[in-house]
């Protein structure tokens, strides 16, 4: 393989040059081969025919010396030829466009005494000379326009031809990047393991292999994040139902119950953790079943319905059929009850379910201090507290809504949240109805 080609197969560029320019190239040909054909065809002129040679006397005569203008039009019309008259005071053409400059021709033979033929672009020209008169005359030009049509659409295909050749072979050229977008996809739904495979030494050959090292540099980085948080989480968790044992025989007092609060607000929070490891999981399994959807948010919320400023069920009638994990959905639903008897001031919470033949949607809604709008994007991001100054009592960790949209989306479906200042907070669960890949017939 030569130098030069190897330098061509690994630019792109280069060889996206070669392509553009190759196809200017042809475009240029084409219409310079479609311009010199038409300029071929578009005026058609035959060698002068015999019969004007020798009928030459009588058409002079028609037209008479001095001429008469009318018989020349006419005969110029009826030959199809142009007659041009000239003395020292008279010029006159039925050419209007003066298509042959009749003086600069030059003699080619003798027809009699007073005719001759003259050629001036390799045409040929009659002149004759009589009553002080020199009579010229030469074919009229005839356009062909079959002809040119016939070139118009000639050159229009092969142009057409050229564009298609050249779509075809960049289309091959960038193959690749559909490889590259369909493998960053996979990456990106959570498949780390994936690598696309392109045998190309130019730049995106070089863009794939940066592309798969970042994925094997996620992978290791989250694996080893993934590996270090179940293990930091399993570790705590020996200490802490040690101390839960040892807090046992102690006497209770206010320190001893505070105590005990504590740890089982970090064993919660632990829990918490190693649940969102699992819900981060691109592959989460699910233990879902089918689950009347009314009756079970009503069994989630019985123990709430005595909150302050109390709790207001809409639940859909006839009830709604929904494939769900129950553990996971009871979770979300606790988390965000929770999250309104905290900051709902007091006021009356409704819990609503609807939906239709693909969706279930739950709704929290309280009227309490609401949340400022700059906030609410981050909301249900890990640790995330619109105010910074809360403490576990008051705010939490930050993990609640987090943990929920993860429910949600490994369900299939979304949280989306709406508040006011001072107006109250409206959290949306949609989640699909049926199982993934499921025809509802």
């Amino acid at each position: 393989m030569t130098p030069l080609v190897q330098i061509v197969r690994r630019s792109l560029f280069l060889r996206l040059l070669i392509i553009f320019g190759a196809t200017v190239v042809l475009f240029l040909l084409i219409i310079w081969g479609s311009l010199q054909a038409l300029n071929r065809g578009g005026n058609a002129i035959d060698t002068i025919p015999d019969f004007f040679t020798r009928n030459i006397e009588s058409i002079i005569e028609d037209i008479g010396a001095p001429p008469n203008l009318g018989n020349a039009v006419r005969l110029a019309d009826e030959l199809g030829w142009s007659i041009n008259i000239r003395n020292p005071i008279m010029r006159w053409s039925s050419d209007n466009l003066n298509r042959l400059d009749v003086d600069a021709s030059e003699f080619n033979r003798s027809l009699t005494s007073d005719a001759e033929v003259r050629t001036i672009d390799n045409e040929d020209i009659i002149r004759v000379q009589r009553g002080g008169y020199d009579f010229y005359l030469y074919q009229s030009a005839r356009e062909n326009p079959g002809s040119s049509s016939l070139v118009f659409y000639v050159g229009l295909a092969l142009a057409g031809l050229v564009l298609f050749a050249n779509y075809f072979m960049v289309n091959k050229l960038l193959d690749p990047i559909r490889l590259l977008k369909r493998g960053a996809e996979r990456i990106r739904q959570g498949d780390l393991g994936y690598r696309v495979k392109i045998n190309r030494p130019d730049e995106l050959g070089e863009l794939t292999e940066s592309i798969n090292h970042m994925a094997d540099s996620l992978q290791s980085m989250l694996e080893a994040k993934r590996q270090l948080l179940l293990a930091i989480s399993h570790e705590l968790r020996t200490p802490i139902t040690r101390a839960k044992l040892r807090l046992e025989f102690i006497e209770g007092s206010d320190v001893t119950a505070q105590l005990r609060e504590d740890i089982n607000e970090i064993d919660l929070l632990i829990s918490d953790l190693v649940e969102a490891e699992r819900l981060n999981n691109a592959h989460v399994a699910l233990s879902s079943e089918w689950v009347e959807m009314g009756d079970f948010v009503r069994a989630v919320a019985t123990p709430y319905e005595s909150c302050p400023g109390g709790l207001k069920l809409l639940i859909p009638d006839p009830d709604i059929d929904v494939f769900i994990d129950r553990l996971r959905i009871r979770l979300l639903i606790t988390n965000l009850v929770n999250n309104a008897i905290r900051h709902g001031l007091n006021n009356p919470i409704t819990l609503e379910v609807s939906g239709d033949d693909d969706w279930v949607v739950l709704k929290v809604i309280d009227a309490g201090e609401g949340i400022a709008e700059e906030h609410l994007s981050n909301l249900s991001e890990p640790f995330y507290r619109a105010d910074r100054s809360r403490q576990r009592h008051t705010g939490g960790f930050g993990l609640g809504l987090y943990l929920c949209r993860l429910i949600a989306e490994a369900h299939g479906g979304s949280l989306s949240i709406t508040s006011k200042i001072g107006e109250g907070t409206h959290v949306t669960v949609k989640l699909p109805r049926h199982p993934p890949h499921s025809n509802n017939e």
